[in-house]
C-alpha cells in the first residue's frame, strides 16, 4: 500500500492514515486506517464523494 496522508502526525501512536492499495479490487483501493488498527476500504469514487462533501462544508458539524 502507498501512504498518501497522515492525519495527526504529532505523535508516534498510530495516527489515522490514508493509503492507496493498487493490488486491491477497484471498489476497495482507498484504505483509511485509524489509531486502533481498524481499516475502512472504499472505491476512489466513494472517497472523492467524501472529499467533495467535506469541501462543501457538509461535514463541519462533525
Amino acid at each position: 500500500m502507498e501512504q498518501v496522508a497522515v492525519f495527526c502526525g504529532n505523535c508516534d501512536c498510530g495516527c489515522p492514515t490514508l493509503y492507496v492499495d493498487e493490488t486491491a479490487s477497484p471498489d476497495q483501493r482507498v484504505v483509511l486506517t485509524d489509531d486502533f488498527g481498524q481499516r475502512v476500504r472504499m472505491s476512489a469514487d466513494q472517497f472523492r464523494s467524501l472529499v467533495e462533501e467535506a469541501k462543501a462544508g457538509r461535514l463541519d458539524h462533525v
